[in-house]
Order: C-alpha cells, then sequence, then structure tokens
C-alpha cells in the first residue's frame, strides 16, 4: 500500500477530530469514542508488520512536496528500528487510553483529545525521513505530555510540567542549531536546499564541524532519554503525571531520545561518533545513569517515584549499547528500548492500579496484597522479574545482548552493567517484598483484585515478556540490516574485518539469516 504510514499516523488525529463533535456532556461515548479510535489505530499498524521485508532499507517510503522553499518534503518511511517503536507507540497508546477509563473523571473529552494527538506526534517522530518534518514532530509531542501532565496530574503538576517543557525545549533549540548548520553546510557544498536525512548524510563534513554538530544534537536526545545529569525534569513528570501519561513517558517519549542517535547522530555524524572523547563522555554518563538511578530507587519511599528513577538506570544500559558501536550493542540497544517500553509500561500501570484503590503510592502504605490480590500479584511477579533481567522473560534477552556488545570494548563497561543488574534486582525484589508479602494491612483487605478491563491491559504486555524472552530471533532478524547500515557507517569495514558475513552483501540468505542472530548473542 502506498500510503500505508500516512493512514497509521494520522487515524488517531482523524479520531480526535470525530471526538471533538461528541458533546462532552456524553462522557461514556467519549470514553467508548476514544478506545475505539486508538485500538483502530493500533490495528492499521499491524499490516506493517506482515507486509515488512527484513532485506530491504526503508519501506512504505512517501515523499511529496511540502515547503519547497526551503526544501522541507513531507517524507515518511521505516526500516526495522522504526517499525518495532511504531508498532509499540500504536500498542501503548491503546493500552494507555484503555487504563483511563476510570482512572480520568473530569474534562474527558480534553483529556482523550490530548492522548490522540500525542500518539500521532510520537508516531510522526519515528516515520520522518525529513529532518525538518521529524523536528516537528518532536515539538509537537511536548503540547499534549503539557497538558496532559498539567491538568489531569498530582498535586505539584504545574511545577512538574513547566519543568519538563523548559528541559527539553532547551535540547530542542540546541537541536535545531545543530540540524540548521548540517543543512547549511549541504547547501554550500551542494548548491541544494534539502533537509532529506538520506541526502544529508552525503555532506562531507570537516572534524570540527561533526564535533559541534553532534554535540548539539547529542545535547537534543540526552535530554529526552533522559541522561544524566540532565535527568531531573524526569522524576517529577513521572510522579505528577496521570498513570497513562506515565506509561507514555517512560515507554514512547523516552525511546525518541535514543532514537535519535541511533537515526541521526551516529550515520549523520560518524567521525565525531567514534570520536575516543566522545564515546568514553557518553559511556561515563551512561554507566553514572546504571548505577546512580539503581542506588536512588532503594532509597526511595513513593511507589511511582521507584519506577520513575528505575527508568534512569534501564535508559543508561541502552546508551552505553549504543555507544559499543557494534551489532550486538546496538541490536541489543534497541530490543532493550522495546523491552522497558513494554515493562516499565506495565510497572506504571501497576502503580495506578493500587493508587486508584488506596489513593497512596506511599510503600509503607501496602503489605500482604498477594492475599486479596493474588492475579495482580502474579502479574506483579513476572513484571518485576521481567525489569530485571531474568530468564526466559524480555529482559533477560535484552540486557544479555548489550552485555555482549559492551564487553566486546571495555571489561570495566561490562562490570558497570553486571553491578547495574545486581543493583535493579536489589530495588525490584525489594518493593515486591513490602507491597505483595507479610501480613495484610487492615486498610488493604477490601481491595479488589484485577478486573477484566484491567486483566485486558496487561494480557498483550504479558504475552509480548514471554514472546521475545523465548523467541526473540524475529526480532533480531528485522534489526539486523538497520544495525549493520549504521555500524558500517561508523567503522567501515567493520565485518570484513572479524570475519563475519555482512547482512548488507548480496550473501546467501541462509547465511544472513544465521550469522547476525549468532552475532548479537
Amino acid at each position: 500500500m502506498d500510503h500505508l504510514l500516512s493512514i497509521v499516523l494520522w487515524t488517531p488525529l482523524a479520531g480526535l477530530i470525530v471526538l471533538l463533535f461528541i458533546p462532552s456532556s456524553s462522557e461514556r461515548a467519549i470514553k467508548i469514542w476514544a478506545n475505539v479510535a486508538s485500538f483502530v489505530g493500533f490495528l492499521v499498524s499491524l499490516p506493517l508488520v506482515f507486509l515488512f521485508d527484513r532485506t530491504k532499507d526503508f519501506q512504505f517510503v512517501e515523499k511529496h512536496d511540502w515547503i519547497p522553499s526551503i526544501g522541507a518534503s513531507y517524507h515518511l518511511g521505516i526500516d526495522g528500528f522504526g517499525l518495532l517503536l511504531v508498532v509499540l507507540t500504536a500498542l501503548l497508546g491503546f493500552l494507555s487510553i484503555l487504563s483511563s477509563w476510570s482512572a480520568i473523571t473530569e474534562r474527558l473529552k480534553e483529556y482523550y483529545a490530548h492522548f490522540l494527538l500525542l500518539q500521532t506526534a510520537c508516531l510522526g517522530v519515528f516515520m520522518a525521513l525529513d529532518f525538518f518534518l521529524f523536528f516537528v514532530f518532536w515539538e509537537l509531542v511536548l503540547v499534549p505530555m503539557y497538558f496532559i501532565i498539567a491538568i489531569w496530574g498530582g498535586a505539584r503538576r504545574v511545577y512538574s510540567a513547566i519543568k519538563f517543557v523548559i528541559f527539553t525545549l532547551f535540547g530542542s533549540v540546541l537541536m535545531l542549531l545543530g540540524i540548521l548548520a548540517l543543512y547549511w553546510l549541504h547547501y554550500q557544498q551542494f548548491q541544494v536546499l534539502t533537509f532529506d536525512i538520506q541526502e544529508l548524510m552525503k555532506t562531507q563534513l570537516a572534524p570540527a564541524a561533526q564535533w559541534w554538530i553532534f554535540w548539539a544534537l547529542f545535547l537534543g536526545f540526552a535530554v529526552k532519554v533522559p541522561m544524566f545529569p540532565l535527568h531531573t525534569w524526569l522524576p517529577d513528570a513521572h510522579t505528577e503525571a496521570p498513570t497513562a501519561g506515565s506509561v507514555m513517558l517512560a515507554s514512547i517519549l523516552l525511546k525518541m531520545g535514543t532514537y535519535g542517535f541511533i537515526r541521526f547522530s551516529l550515520p549523520l555524524l560518524p567521525e565525531a561518533a567514534k570520536d575516543p572523547v566522545v564515546v568514553q563522555t557518553v559511556a561515563a554518563l551512561s554507566i553514572i545513569a546504571i548505577v546512580y538511578g539503581a542506588l536512588v530507587c532503594l532509597m526511595q519511599k513513593d511507589w511511582k517515584k521507584l519506577v520513575a528513577y528505575s527508568s534512569v538506570s534501564h535508559m543508561g544500559f541502552c546508551t552505553l549499547g549504543i555507544i559499543a558501536l557494534n551489532p550486538a550493542g546496538l541490536a541489543g540497544s534497541i530490543l532493550q528500548q522495546v523491552n522497558h517500553g513494554i515493562s516499565t509500561g506495565m510497572l506504571f500501570l501497576i502503580v495506578g492500579v493500587v493508587y486508584e484503590r488506596r489513593h497512596t503510592r506511599m510503600i509503607a502504605d501496602y503489605s500482604g496484597l498477594w492475599r486479596v490480590m493474588p492475579v495482580f500479584t502474579v502479574v506483579f511477579l513476572i513484571t518485576a522479574l521481567s525489569s530485571m533481567g531474568m530468564p526466559p522473560l524480555n529482559g533477560f534477552i535484552g540486557e544479555i545482548t548489550i552485555l555482549r556488545g559492551v564487553y566486546e570494548v571495555s571489561l570495566g563497561w561490562a562490570f558497570a552493567c553486571v553491578a547495574g543488574i545486581a543493583l535493579g534486582a536489589a530495588y525490584l525484589i525489594w518493593l515486591f517484598q513490602r507491597t505483595m508479602l507479610g501480613e495484610v494491612a487492615e486498610t488493604n483487605r477490601s481491595l479488589m483484585d484485577l478486573n477484566r478491563r484491567e486483566i485486558a491491559y496487561f494480557a498483550p504486555l504479558l504475552a509480548c515478556v514471554f514472546w521475545i524472552g523465548l523467541y526473540p530471533k524475529p526480532f533480531f532478524d528485522i534489526l539486523e540490516r538497520p544495525v549493520a547500515q549504521v555500524v558500517e557507517r561508523v567503522q567501515p569495514g567493520y565485518y570484513a574485518a572479524r570475519n563475519l558475513p555482512n547482512p548488507l552483501s548480496p550473501a546467501p540468505a541462509a547465511a544472513l539469516r544465521s550469522a547476525p542472530a549468532a552475532q548479537a548473542r
């Protein structure tokens, strides 16, 4: 289908437009329509999976003139990396809206409208192959997310929303300067104005220019990840956002930063990306985030803030895998980004379930929940084991692949990863022990277990946890070609130097199917 990406991109926005015509007094109709629109948005993304050809590069490409005077175009396309994030966005957008059914009781039309707009903006970020179009969607994400936190958040919602916007805008301004510098240098060489990413890759840049542009883009992406020490907006935003907002923030918005590193920073600026100063700096910040985030989790009294700081630690693994600049590190990082979206999304949904029932996030207020909420306890246990990287669940596959890639570069980096994994297990087991085990508190004896709607939005995520953990091969197959392109762009001849089959070469199909997956493992 020639316009399949546009259909996926604009379906949530079409649902939003219809939503505006539903009277605000018809609350049930608003809820039903919002859930239908988001579910259809997920359904229309599924053909991408079945039609995707892992032996090709960007697919489902659409390109039309948009603002020809400055060289901006409506240019969409996805590779294996983009495919995973687009489908993840469509799925979690639907599940987040489904989880809001009883949690949101005021200004329903505005709430669901902002969520559908947020889903469109996130999808646009992962589809855009024009840098200007990418930046428009990148900035558009701020608008609905700001209002979701500021209107439907907790007691400090306005402060948290403003802090989120200020940090992100600061990074965006620097990123825009980097984009414009690249845009102008390309014009000087080719006398053509274009924001097309594939055309910009042809630009020959001096080492100094690459250096400054890399750091400008880096700061924009690092704020969104967020990397230490630019992470301070995240715990506040997570803690004050409504549950569904926290899910989208952790599962999707944070991936925009790591997506930017892999899609733009590495292939556009390969010499700067492999500069020893850049590599050591990014690695040091990632390791600090891994250990610091986990240690802070061990000190938390607020259940939701603990999950928020766990994102800082887990995303540190992703950025460390990226800067390893090898197939295992990059493939593991991408898969771990998907795993983090699933596992941490479930952790926030779990907090939302108990918060709706008790209206408190203090860990000390919960104990012995397994006695009154056995199904909930099983879901929490699987989610915690997934997040801490226990086999045979999804988190193990991502972490062990990153560890393989990181070990190839530095034993010290690998040791830091192992320490982070151990600390992650410590705070998650401790959280489970304090909330699920022991004697049930009197105030918790009347709590209801998961209802059918809640089971419905946990079920597909749990299925993904076991699917990736038990049979990750399809994911590695999808990722082998885009990963190889980035590696060969940054380190030309990487596969030949190590006598490895190159997924980009016209080798026999059987060899291509087996070798990259083995290298990733």
